[in-house]
């Protein structure tokens, strides 16, 4: 199993996990002084490349995505790049999620490891796929026509550790949606921390996603859907056979109101997972559910598979699956 890079080195070279903390604040106060119109007012429907929103993990929907501050896995490429500093070996990942009306979303990366400079580097994709669409139009019911609309994001990110408690992680993505002969490209940042206070595995994390210009679809612009997540996780239960994860997080989509999920994961034996949580003040608030197994194989080596229920009201429910293979 490949190592990364040494933390003690790291420790002594950067100091105390007190100037973790005056970039914690630094860059909550950053944060505090972005513009007051972008965070006081919900603006549904003003953004656009909505599927950047769509979750990537079954684990993490599980736990109705309070995640950024738990993501040590590879899905950190999405929740927070700061948690790939958590992979200790190479570890790729392939998400398919079941959408109502026969849409579906694919989501593929890789964390590896970077012995020789330190940091963990992270490749990714996701793609949503519509299928076909017969379509209709006022003059003409249906046209008889036949189309199609997907929408693509590649992605690279890197993390690392600046003390041995406080690490830092970064995503540059490239954005495509994709219908008929039109398309629209852009591109947009992720920038996440995370901090490891000591203390029963509770960490603190921040995030800030899809920062970027505005894209442009035809003739009209429109934004990215930016967010801001802040959370936290705590160990409630830690025992040789179980282990109890709680977590939390708040939200700041710059499209709408306040958001809010609070997940558990259980763990037994280090080998069988179950997961809970709840999602507040959505569009389509609800309960999301799933469970996990880790099955080791060869000489460090595994494999993980994992399911999510979500509830999404009216449009019944989505169901995720992931395979994670650690080598």
């Amino acid at each position: 199993m490949c190592s990364r890079y040494n933390k003690s080195t790291v420790q002594h070279a950067t100091g105390s996990h007190w100037g973790s903390m005056k970039i914690i604040a630094v860059a909550l106060m950053v944060l505090m002084l972005l513009p007051v119109s972008v965070w006081s007012q919900a603006k549904v429907g003003t953004t656009g490349a909505q599927f950047l929103e769509i979750g990537v993990s079954a684990r993490a929907m599980g736990m109705a995505e309070a995640f950024a501050a738990v993501s040590n896995d590879v899905s950190a490429v999405y929740y927070n790049p700061a948690g790939l500093t958590s992979l200790y070996s190479k570890e790729a990942a392939f998400t398919y999620i079941q959408m109502p009306a026969d849409v579906g979303f694919y989501f593929g990366g890789i964390g590896l490891p970077l012995e020789n400079i330190g940091g963990v580097l992270g490749i990714s994709f996701s793609t949503l796929e519509s299928g076909d669409i017969l379509e209709t139009t006022y003059e003409q019911n249906p046209t008889g026509r036949i189309f199609s609309w997907n929408d693509f994001s590649a992605a690279v990110s890197y993390g690392r550790y600046l003390t041995d408690r406080f690490s830092i992680g970064f995503t540059v993505k490239y954005i495509g949606e994709f219908a008929h002969d039109y398309s629209a490209n852009g591109w947009a940042a992720d920038i996440g921390t995370l901090y490891d206070t000591g203390f029963r595995g509770f960490k603190i994390a921040m995030m800030i996603s899809n920062f970027g210009p505005d894209m442009k679809f035809i003739r009209n612009d429109f934004p990215l859907p930016i967010n801001f997540r802040f959370g936290g996780a705590i160990n409630v239960v830690q025992s040789d056979n179980y282990l109890l994860t709680f977590a939390a997080e708040g939200s700041h989509p710059s499209d709408n109101l306040e958001k809010y999920q609070a997940g558990a994961e259980l763990v037994f034996k280090d080998m069988f997972f179950l997961r809970a949580g709840g999602r507040f003040n959505y569009d389509t608030d609800g309960f999301t559910a799933g469970g996990g197994v880790r099955l080791p194989f060869g000489e460090d080596r595994e494999l993980r598979f994992d399911y999510a229920y979500q509830d999404v009201g009216v449009l019944t429910e989505v169901h995720r699956f992931t395979m994670i293979i650690a080598f």
